[in-house]
C-alpha cells in the first residue's frame, strides 16, 4: 500500500478565525488563554481534516503564530538581547519579535522579515552573532505532536532542518562564518529528536529546501556532516526539499543516512528516474506530485502514469505527497 501524508496544512482556518484571534488578542478583546484554546481548536479541527482525506500520517509542529522560522528561532533561543531576556516559550516573546510589540513586556525594534525563497509567503529573519549558544527554550513542537498522538492521530513532526535555518540567518554585529554555529544547533536537534523518539514517533520530517539552490561547497558538505550526527536519534527521518530540483546533489543527498527523501516533482519532474537508480533499497521516496502552490485539480492519471515505474520498483517504498506544505496554495 502506497503511503499518502502532508507536508504541512495551512493554519489560519477557513474563516481566518487564527487571524481574528490574533487581533483580538492584541486589541486586549480576547485573553492569551483564549488565543491558545483557538489554537488547540483549529489545529484539531486540521488534523481531522486531513485524517478524513485518506492520510495515513499527519503534519504536527506546522502550526505557527506567525512563521515557522520564528518558531525554530524560539526553539533554540535564538531571541535578540534587544528583547530584555525575554522568554522564548512566552507567547509575547514571539508577537514582540515579530512585531515589536505584545500585550505585554516592553516594545522593541521587530526582527527583519523577508521572502520565503520564490513563493509570496515572509518569514522572520533570525538573527546570528559570533559565539552564539543555542538551547532547546521552546517546546512547542513537542507539546503539539504529544496534543496529536493524545486525540488518536498518527502524528509526523515537521521540523526547519539546521542548515536551512542557519542559511536563512542574518549575521549581526562582527563578520563570521555562519557555520561556526552548526554545532550548537544540531546538539538542540538530537535533543528534540530524542524526546520525540520518547513519545514513540517513528517518523519525523526534516525539511531542507536550500538543497535545490546552489550552494557552497562546504554547506554542501556539511549536510553529511549533520546527518550523521542525527542518525542515532531513534526516530525515521523523512528529509524534504521542494520548491526545486535536487540541483546536481541527487548521489549526496541519497546517501545521506536518512530513511527517506520528498522530492518536488511538480517544479522537477526529470529528476525521478535518476533519484530510482541511485535510492538504497532501504530507503523510502516520497514523491511531491501534487500542487502545493497553486489551487487546480491534478490530473490523476497523468501521475499515475508519472508514478508508474516507480511504484513497480519501490513498491511500498513509494509515498505519495504534495509538492510542499499547503501552506503555499493561494
Amino acid at each position: 500500500m502506497i503511503t499518502t501524508h502532508n507536508l504541512g496544512f495551512p493554519r489560519i482556518g477557513a474563516n481566518r478565525e487564527l487571524k481574528k484571534a490574533q487581533e483580538s488578542y492584541w486589541r486586549g478583546d480576547l485573553s492569551k488563554s483564549e488565543l491558545l484554546e483557538e489554537g488547540r481548536r483549529l489545529r484539531k479541527r486540521h488534523w481531522q481534516l486531513q485524517k478524513e482525506s485518506g492520510l495515513h500520517l499527519i503534519p504536527t509542529g506546522d502550526f505557527a503564530w506567525y512563521d515557522q522560522i520564528l518558531n525554530h528561532s524560539l526553539m533554540l533561543g535564538a531571541v535578540p538581547e534587544r528583547f530584555s531576556k525575554a522568554d522564548p516559550g512566552d507567547l509575547d516573546t514571539l508577537f514582540r519579535m515579530a512585531r515589536g510589540r505584545a500585550p505585554t513586556g516592553e516594545p522593541a525594534a521587530a526582527c527583519e522579515m523577508t521572502k520565503w525563497f520564490d513563493t509570496n509567503y515572509h518569514y522572520i529573519v533570525p538573527e546570528l552573532s559570533r559565539g552564539q549558544q543555542f538551547q532547546l527554550s521552546n517546546t512547542s513542537i513537542l507539546d503539539e505532536t504529544a496534543e496529536a498522538i493524545e486525540q488518536g492521530f498518527s502524528a509526523k513532526p515537521v521540523l526547519i532542518g539546521p542548515l536551512t535555518w542557519l542559511w536563512l540567518g542574518k549575521v549581526k554585529g562582527e563578520s563570521f562564518d555562519r557555520l561556526e554555529l552548526l554545532d550548537s544547533v544540531v546538539e538542540v536537534y538530537d535533543k528534540v529528536l530524542a524526546k520525540l523518539a520518547e513519545m514513540d514517533v517513528e517518523w519525523v520530517q526534516i525539511d531542507e529546501p536550500i538543497l535545490v539552490l546552489d550552494l557552497p561547497l562546504e554547506w554542501n558538505q556539511a549536510f553529511e556532516y549533520v546527518y550523521n550526527r542525527l542518525q542515532s536519534c531513534k526516530v525515521k527521518i523523512l528529509l524534504a526539499s521542494y520548491f526545486g530540483g535536487l540541483n546536481g546533489t541527487t548521489t549526496t543527498v541519497v546517501n545521506l543516512p536518512v530513511d527517506g527523501i520528498h522530492v518536488d516533482l511538480t517544479r522537477d519532474p526529470d529528476q525521478l528516474p535518476a533519484l530510482l537508480d541511485r535510492l538504497p533499497a532501504y530507503k523510502v521516496l516520497s514523491a511531491g506530485v501534487v500542487n502545493g502552490r497553486n489551487i487546480w485539480r491534478s490530473d490523476l492519471k497523468q501521475i499515475l502514469q508519472q508514478l508508474s515505474d516507480a511504484e513497480e520498483r519501490l513498491g511500498d517504498r513509494l509515498w505519495v505527497a504534495p509538492s510542499c506544505s499547503l501552506l503555499h496554495v493561494p
